[in-house]
């Protein structure tokens, strides 16, 4: 039944309908009292709650719609848009490398990547061609990616913190034919040297003597750009269209080896337009962007601003929590780029004047944690963050337009068919997907975590799944007869819980959540209250199996640097702020915390060394119940927990 508030209110509207008299009032009247006294009533609040939000939301999807169809209808690519901007800005910076403070305008930025391109084609490559990149962050990345992809090559930009068999694995993955290093990485290449194929031509940027390149079997690229010609080059051999592929990004690897997945024109693009009108950037924006230029934020959300809409992008060699406010003040920006923790290890640092006297008023990223969305926007006077969900090869990205606190986007529970998305029940442990009677799949009501799925038309460049360089691994991602019989669908992999008003929020990747006396346990909730109590110590919570016991046992990995971790002081904090089910079991007190380049926790290796004392390196303490502390635990206090012989 509606509550007397609910009725006053429908009261008061029917009231409304008949003093403005229109003819049809009072039947509009009856058929609302209709609606509301069957119950549904919850439609018209959700409806007055969100309607501005979902006609924003709308009004940027249809933009972007509007915008992906012209570039389609006139054969558009990345470069062919580039050079449009080129020619609208052909002296305003487009690049700025803090490292060196050298500045970039776009014509100087189109003429290099020219060069590029010539120099791609003397080597005898041509559209389709794969070329790997594997240098740090600077603006040599963009000028090399670019450059290639105007004769139709490909690059693979491989993550510069790989090594050895991962790093191989990514080469083969996307089937280079070549690969481009940073001087700085030389001794990785050589490192695997020799298992890279010998066809595999090999260009180092960057001062290395003559006897280094000998040994790598490298030849130095920067002579070779210098005389290259600055003129554009020839086009009329490249097929490349909007929707064919541009570059690999490969995922961050936190549950296996990285996947090479495809980046066509269009996603690029679609990304790109996106951040820009949802978070209504403006042309005379200067970001600041120190996230690395192998991943989708740093090289589509943050430069592609630049090739696209014509903004500068200040790129940061590597993110420096100290440095951060003083580039953000050097440079004029006025919009910054964050990925995973970044904003935590901001407000982990001690107070200086620079973070507020800065000119951002707007922070652009996603993974940026609750527990620290407003201390964040609070302490640096940032407006607005504009926070954002999507992998880089998904077709469900959702986006914060409003800036609701700790919601990472929405769906419109209005009009939920425009933008087809799902949260639909997996199984807890499994995490199969759950099939009504009709074989269909069960979607979640507000308030109950699902996993997050897109339904793929691949005609329609907003929906479609382009996979990875692996067929193997893009039929892993797909999965069938979702929203209705015969139709297809990409699984996220991501659990995450809408609100009424269709806010989402992230909960856990796939596998992350795990079920502890009879309750399930957010590892990202618990990791986000145990970093806040720690002064935001980097934390990654697990759950860890324990021979004859239900479920799994919590256990964190907390970094303390310093030695002086206080077991005691901890527990009291944590039996303040957390219930009972979610309290670690286990603790393990490390130097630090694996993390991947862009800051997300690594618990493979975790996971796998579990609570044995003997596999981990590092002090382990378990939660004596009876005695309320944590006790170190040893082999015997170990052997004796398999063996059940002490309770949990």
């Amino acid at each position: 039944m509606p509550s007397v508030a609910h009725v006053a209110v429908s009261l008061g509207f029917l009231g409304l309908l008949r003093f403005f008299g229109a003819p049809w009032s009072w039947s509009l009247a009856a058929g609302v009292g209709v609606y509301l006294g069957t119950g549904y009533w919850r439609y018209f609040y959700v409806a007055v709650r969100t309607i501005r939000r979902d006609a924003n939301g709308l009004c940027v999807f249809l933009r972007v719609k509007w915008e992906i169809q012209r570039h389609l209808r006139i054969g558009s690519t990345i470069p062919s848009i580039f050079a449009q901007t080129v020619a609208l800005h052909p002296d305003k910076p487009a690049l700025v490398y803090e490292a060196t403070g050298e500045s970039w305008s776009f014509s100087q930025l189109d003429q290099l990547s020219n060069a590029v391109a010539h120099w791609a084609l003397g080597q005898g490559w041509a559209a389709g061609d794969v070329v790997a990149l594997y240098l740090e962050s600077r603006p040599l990345v963009v000028a090399l990616w670019l450059g290639l992809a105007k004769v139709g090559v490909e690059a693979a930009l491989i993550n510069f913190n790989l090594r050895r068999d991962s790093l191989v694995h990514c080469l083969e993955d996307s089937r280079s034919r070549a690969i481009v290093f940073g001087a700085e990485l030389a001794d990785a290449v050589a490192e695997v040297s020799g298992s890279l194929p010998g066809s595999m031509l090999r260009f180092c940027s960057g001062d290395l003597d003559l006897d280094r390149l000998a040994s790598l079997k490298a030849r130095p690229l920067d002579p070779l750009l210098s005389s290259a010609s600055r003129l554009a080059p020839p086009t009329s051999d490249v097929t490349k269209g909007f929707n064919d592929r541009l570059f690999y990004i490969y995922t961050s690897g936190t549950t296996g080896l990285p996947k090479a997945a495809i980046v066509v024109h269009s996603r690029y693009y679609r990304i790109v337009a996106f951040g820009h009108h949802g978070f209504r950037m403006r042309h005379d924006d200067i970001i600041y962007n120190c996230l690395p230029l192998y991943h989708t934020a740093g090289n589509i959300m943050g430069v592609g601003q630049c090739l696209i809409y014509g903004l500068t992008v200040v790129v940061k060699k590597k993110f420096s929590a100290s440095q951060f406010w003083d580039d953000c003040i050097n440079y004029n920006c006025t919009v910054v780029q964050y990925i995973g923790e970044i904003c935590r290890y901001l407000l982990a640092q001690p107070a200086r004047a620079s973070e507020t006297g800065h000119r951002v008023r707007l922070a652009v990223g996603n993974g940026l944690r609750p527990s620290v969305w407003e201390a964040f926007t609070q302490r640096f006077r940032v407006a607005r963050v504009g926070e954002f969900y999507g992998a880089t090869e998904c077709n469900c990205s959702i986006a914060n337009l409003d800036g609701k606190v700790g919601a990472c986007g929405f769906n419109s529970r209005i009009f939920p068919n425009i933008y087809p998305i799902l949260l639909v029940r997996v199984e807890e442990e499994t995490m199969e997907l759950v099939r009504d009677g009709a074989g269909l799949c069960v979607p979640c009501q507000p308030g109950e975590p699902g996993l997050l799925v897109g339904q793929i038309d691949q005609r329609d460049p907003l929906r479609r799944f382009d996979g990875y360089a692996s067929q193997d691994a893009t039929s892993k991602k797909i999965a069938h007869n979702i929203f209705r019989k015969g139709d297809s669908a990409y699984l996220s992999g991501d659990v995450l819980v809408m609100d009424e008003l269709g806010y989402m929020y992230f909960r856990d990747r796939s596998g992350d959540t795990f079920r502890w006396r009879g309750e399930n346990v957010s590892t990202t909730e618990v990791e986000g209250t145990l970093s806040t109590l720690l002064g935001q110590t980097d934390v990654a919570v697990y759950g860890v199996p324990v021979p004859g016991v239900e479920g799994k046992a919590g256990m964190a990995a907390i970094a303390d640097g310093t030695g002086k971790f206080d077991c005691d002081s901890f527990l009291r904090e944590v039996q303040k702020a957390l219930p009972p089910y979610a309290r670690p079991i286990f603790l393990r007190i490390c130097h630090q915390v694996d993390t991947t380049g862009t800051f997300k926790i690594q618990k493979t290796r975790l996971r796998r060394e579990g609570f044995d004392p003997r596999r981990c390196h590092d002090p382990v303490y378990f939660l004596n119940g009876p005695a309320g502390r944590y006790k170190v635990l040893d082999e015997e206090l170990h052997k004796a927990i398999v063996e059940g012989r002490v309770p949990l």
